[in-house]
C-alpha cells in the first residue's frame, strides 16, 4: 500500500487494487508518514495479568502428568479444573502450552530384532536405490477378510445424509490374499487363497514367477511370518535362484510397503462392502486390483536408513528417561 500511494496513486485507486478498504489505506499511510517503516509494525497489544500463579500451574501440570481421576484412566479438561478449583480454560491454556493431550493415545512396538540395523539398511536401500536389471516386491498376506453381510439393506447417501448401514452383520466365510507391490511402478500382483499356509505361499510365488519377465532378478521383501521361511519355501527358492528374500525386522511391517496398499484396500473397498460370499468377496478383491493396476501409483519412500535408526534411538533414550535403567 505505502509503495503505491509513493507511485502517486490515490487513496480509492490502491484500495481497489490491494482489495482492501479506504479507511485502512489511509490508516497506514498516516503511520508511515509519522513513524516510517517503523509505523509498518503492528502495535503492542494490551496484556491482561496471568491469573494462575507458577506454583498453580505446576500443580496443574503435576496432577495431569502423573495422577489420573478415581476410577479412569485420564483427565478431562473440566474433571480437573473441579478437583483443582481453577477454571476449565485455564487448564485448557496450560495443556496446550505444555503440548499435553491426554485425551490422546498412541501405539508402539520396539523391534527386538538382533540385526534391526543390518535389516533397516538392506530394506530401505532397496526402496531408495533399487538395483539394476532386477524387481523390487513388497509381499505380503492379508488375511481373515470377512465376507460380511448387513443384517439390514444398506441406505444409500442422500442430500444432507450419509450413507448408512447397520452395526448387525451375518458372516459367510473367510479368504487370505496374498499380494506383491512392486515398489517403482505401483502396480499389485494379487491372489486369493482358503488358507496361508507355506502351500498357499508358494502357490503365490509361481503366479509371481510366471508374471515376471525371465531376465529380471526379483528381490522380495517380506515379514517374518513362519510360513515365509518353511523348509518347502526354502527348497522351492534353491529351485528359482533369481528369487531373493529380504525381511523385514521383527515387529517392523511398517518398512513394507505392502501393508500401505493393504490399508487402501480396506478403506476403499472392504470396509463398506457387502459380501453374500467368499465368492463375492474375492470378486470385489480382484476387481479392486484390477482398477488400481489401471493406474497405479507408487509410493514414495523419503526417509533414509540412518533417519529411521535414529528416530529409534531417540524414542529409546525417552523410554529411558521415563523408566529408568529397568
Amino acid at each position: 500500500m505505502v509503495l503505491l500511494c509513493a507511485q502517486g496513486m490515490g487513496t480509492t485507486e490502491v484500495s481497489k487494487k490491494v482489495g482492501l478498504s479506504a479507511a485502512t489505506v489511509s490508516k497506514w499511510r498516516k503511520r508511515f508518514a509519522k513513524q516510517g517503516t517503523d509505523g509498518l509494525h503492528d502495535l503492542p497489544r494490551p496484556k491482561t495479568a496471568r491469573k494462575l500463579s507458577d506454583e498453580k500451574v505446576e500443580e496443574v501440570l503435576r496432577s495431569t502428568l502423573e495422577t489420573t481421576p478415581k476410577g479412569q484412566t485420564h483427565w478431562s479438561t473440566r474433571q480437573l479444573a473441579k478437583k483443582l478449583g481453577v477454571s476449565q480454560s485455564s487448564v485448557s491454556r496450560i495443556w496446550r502450552a505444555f503440548s499435553l493431550k491426554p485425551h490422546r493415545q498412541e501405539t508402539f512396538r520396539l523391534s527386538t530384532d538382533d540385526f534391526f540395523v543390518e535389516k533397516v539398511r538392506d530394506v530401505v536401500g532397496l526402496y531408495m536405490s533399487p538395483p539394476d536389471n532386477a524387481l523390487v516386491l513388497c509381499v505380503d498376506e492379508k488375511s481373515q477378510i470377512q465376507a460380511l453381510e448387513r443384517g439390514q439393506p444398506v441406505i444409500p447417501m442422500l442430500f444432507g445424509q450419509p450413507e448408512r448401514q447397520t452395526p448387525q452383520y451375518l458372516r459367510h466365510g473367510t479368504t487370505t490374499l496374498f499380494a506383491a507391490l512392486n515398489i517403482a511402478t505401483g502396480e499389485v500382483i494379487g491372489e486369493c487363497h482358503s488358507r496361508h499356509r507355506a502351500i498357499e505361499f508358494r502357490k503365490f510365488l509361481n503366479t509371481i514367477n510366471r508374471s515376471v519377465p525371465e531376465e529380471l532378478e526379483v528381490h522380495v521383501i517380506l515379514d517374518n511370518y513362519a510360513t515365509h521361511s518353511a523348509p518347502e519355501i526354502q527348497r522351492w527358492l534353491k529351485r528359482h535362484r533369481r528369487f531373493h528374500f529380504h525381511f523385514v525386522p521383527t515387529y517392523s511391517s511398517w518398512l513394507n510397503q505392502v501393508e500401505r496398499w493393504f490399508g487402501l484396500l480396506t478403506q476403499q473397498a472392504l470396509r463398506r462392502g457387502v459380501h453374500r460370499s467368499t465368492a463375492e468377496l474375492e470378486q470385489a478383491i480382484r476387481e479392486y486390483i484390477a482398477a488400481h493396476n489401471a493406474d497405479p501409483k507408487p509410493f514414495i519412500w523419503t526417509k533414509t536408513a540412518d533417519q529411521i535408526i535414529a528416530a529409534v534411538a531417540r524414542h529409546c533414550q525417552r523410554l529411558q528417561e521415563v523408566f529408568g535403567e529397568g
